[in-house]
C-alpha cells in the first residue's frame, strides 16, 4: 500500500492511487483546543473529474461482481475499522469536538456496524404476479410473466456532513457498493482525514482501483465539480437546506438520481399526562449528543400547559448539571461545536431569540474558565457554546423556526392537541418529530397526524432498520436498512410470456 500521508499532509484517493493535491494542503483544526490535527488535501476541479473517470472505469467490472464477493470487501472493511477503534476515534475526536464516547461509539461504532450491515446479501430481484393479456394490437392472448431487478445507479458522488465523519459517509458508501455502484466521497471540509482512513481501511479490505475516490477541499469548487461532472449518475449528499437546493437543481439539468438528507426542526410534542423525566432526558439530548450539532435533535418543545412550567424548569436543570469542556476527560458531556464561525452563528441566534422576547432560562453566555458553575468549566480556548434553554417562545420566532444547529432549545406552550398538531406541522422541515404522552393511543394519533419523515414515540431512540428521511425541505427520498438498497439502485422490469 502506497504510504497515504506524508510530513506536508493528507493525499486525495484517486483511482486507487494516493496524489499530490493540485491546490496544495490546509489546516484542520481541533475545535476543543484550537490546535493543528493535521493538513487536508484541496483537489482541483481537473483532480475531482479525474475521480469521476475513474469511478466511470470502474463501476462496470464492480457492478458485475456478485453480491457475494462485494459483500466479502465490505465484512474485511468492517473487521479493519473495528480493529482500529481507538486510533480511527481519537482522530475523530480531535476532528470534530466530539467526546470520547461519541467518537468511539456513535462515530466509529456506528460506522463499522453499517460496513457489516450491507456485508449481508440481500435478494436484489422479485416476482411480479402473472398477468393475462387478451389479444389485441400488441399480439395474441398471452399469460405475463415479470420479475423485477435491482440494479446499481452508476457512478454515485456522496458529499458528506461535518458532525459524524464515520457513520454518514458509512451510512452512504457501503450501500452504495453492496449494490454494485463505484463512489467519488467529497467530504466535509472541517474533517476529512477521517473519511481518508475510512478509503485507507476499504484499500486494505480488496475494494478495487477506482470503486472508492476521496476528493477534498475548502473551495465550493470541488463540490461542484464532484456533482456536475458527466461521469456522475448520482449524488447522495447530507447537510443544509440551502446547498441540497443548489445541488439539486445541477442535477436536475442531468436528471440525475438525488438522494438528500438536509436540515431539521425536530418538535418535540409533550402532553399534560407525559413522564416528564423521559421527556426531559430525551430533549436533553439536544444539549449534549454532537453539541446540538445533529438535524435529528428535538430543538423545537412543545409543551401543554399543565406541564409547561415543569417541563422548562426540569430542562434548565437537567442544562445546568451538564459538563462543559474538554472531550477528552470522561466526565464531559458537551464538547466545542465545530468551528469559531458556527459558534458565533449560534450565539447570534440566542442574541436574537432574547430580541424576539424569548426568556433565556439556561445558558445564554459563552462559557469560560473563569466562571465557577459546572456548566462553564472549560479553557480559554476552544469553540465551546452552553446548552441553552429559550422560554416562552412563539412559533413566528426566528429561533423557532430556523435550524441553528447547536445546543440550543426553544419551548412553546400550547393549549389542546389540535393546536399542538398545527403548530410541530406549522414549519418548512419534516425530518424527525417527537411525542410525549402516557395515551398511547393519542400518541399514535398525534404522531400519524405530523408531517415528518420520522416519528419517536416517547423516545429519541431510532431503529436502524426503519427508514429514514424527511418531509418537505428536510429531503428528498429515504435511506437506512434495505431502504438504502433502494436508494442506491434502479429498478428494472423483465417480462417475458409465460
Amino acid at each position: 500500500m502506497t504510504a497515504q500521508v506524508t510530513a506536508e499532509g493528507q493525499r486525495l484517493f484517486v483511482g486507487g492511487a494516493w496524489v499530490e493535491p493540485d491546490g496544495g494542503h490546509y489546516e484542520v483544526v481541533d475545535p476543543a483546543t484550537e490546535e493543528t490535527v493535521g493538513w487536508a488535501p484541496e483537489a482541483s476541479r481537473d483532480q475531482v473529474h479525474a475521480a469521476c473517470a475513474a469511478a466511470r472505469e470502474a463501476f462496470g467490472p464492480w457492478s458485475r461482481t456478485t453480491p457475494e464477493e462485494r459483500a466479502a470487501v465490505l465484512a474485511r472493511a468492517a473487521e479493519i475499522i473495528g480493529g482500529r477503534l481507538e486510533p480511527y476515534a481519537e482522530l475523530a475526536r480531535a476532528e470534530t469536538g466530539a467526546t470520547t464516547a461519541t467518537a468511539r461509539r456513535m462515530q466509529v461504532g456506528v460506522a463499522a456496524a453499517r460496513f457489516r450491515r450491507y456485508a449481508r446479501v440481500e435478494p436484489a430481484e422479485w416476482a411480479i404476479p402473472p398477468q393475462i393479456n387478451e389479444a389485441g394490437p400488441m399480439g395474441r392472448a398471452a399469460v405475463m410473466g415479470a420479475l423485477a431487478v435491482r440494479q446499481p445507479v452508476g457512478v454515485v458522488t456522496c458529499v458528506t456532513s461535518y458532525n459524524n465523519p464515520w457513520a454518514n459517509p458509512a451510512g452512504k458508501v457501503a450501500p452504495a457498493l453492496a449494490m454494485g455502484n463505484t463512489v467519488v466521497v467529497k467530504p466535509a471540509p472541517q474533517d476529512p482525514l477521517s473519511v481518508y482512513r475510512m478509503a485507507q481501511a476499504l484499500e486494505a479490505a480488496g475494494v478495487p482501483r477506482g470503486v472508492v475516490n476521496v476528493v477534498s477541499g475548502r473551495s465550493v469548487e470541488v463540490g461542484e465539480a464532484a456533482v456536475e461532472s458527466p461521469d456522475v449518475d448520482m449524488v447522495s449528499f447530507t447537510g443544509s437546506t440551502a446547498v441540497g437546493q443548489r445541488i439539486a437543481e445541477v442535477c436536475g439539468r442531468d436528471m440525475k438520481r438525488q438522494l438528500m438528507e438536509l436540515g431539521g426542526k425536530g418538535a418535540a410534542v409533550v402532553f399534560d399526562d407525559a413522564d416528564v423525566g423521559s421527556a426531559v432526558a430525551g430533549i436533553g439530548t439536544t444539549f449534549s449528543f454532537y453539541s446540538g450539532q445533529i438535524c435529528t435533535a428535538p430543538t423545537r418543545v412543545l409543551a401543554q400547559r399543565g406541564v409547561y412550567d415543569r417541563l422548562v424548569e426540569q430542562l434548565a436543570a437537567y442544562a445546568g448539571r451538564l459538563k462543559v469542556g474538554d472531550p477528552r476527560e470522561p466526565d464531559t458531556v458537551v464538547g466545542p461545536v465545530i468551528s469559531a464561525a458556527h459558534r458565533d452563528r449560534v450565539e447570534s441566534y440566542v442574541e436574537l431569540g432574547r430580541k424576539e422576547g424569548a426568556v433565556v432560562v439556561a445558558g445564554g453566555e459563552r462559557p469560560s474558565a473563569s466562571k465557577a458553575s459546572k456548566v462553564s468549566e472549560v479553557s480559554d480556548r476552544g469553540f465551546y457554546v452552553a446548552p441553552t434553554l429559550l422560554a416562552d417562545c412563539t412559533n413566528d420566532m426566528r429561533v423557532a423556526r430556523e435550524e441553528i444547529f447547536g445546543p440550543v432549545v426553544v419551548v412553546i406552550p400550547f393549549e389542546e392537541e389540535e393546536e399542538g398538531v398545527e403548530l410541530a406541522n406549522d414549519t418548512d422541515y419534516g425530518l424527525i418529530d417527537y411525542v410525549w404522552s402516557a395515551d398511547v393511543s393519542r400518541a399514535f394519533r398525534v404522531a400519524r397526524r405530523l408531517r415528518a419523515g420520522g416519528v419517536g414515540v416517547n423516545t429519541v431512540g431510532r431503529n436502524m432498520e426503519a427508514p429514514f428521511g424527511g418531509f418537505k425541505r428536510s429531503g428528498v427520498g429515504r435511506d437506512v436498512g434495505s431502504y438504502a438498497l433502494h436508494a442506491y439502485s434502479e429498478v428494472q422490469a423483465i417480462v417475458w410470456p409465460g
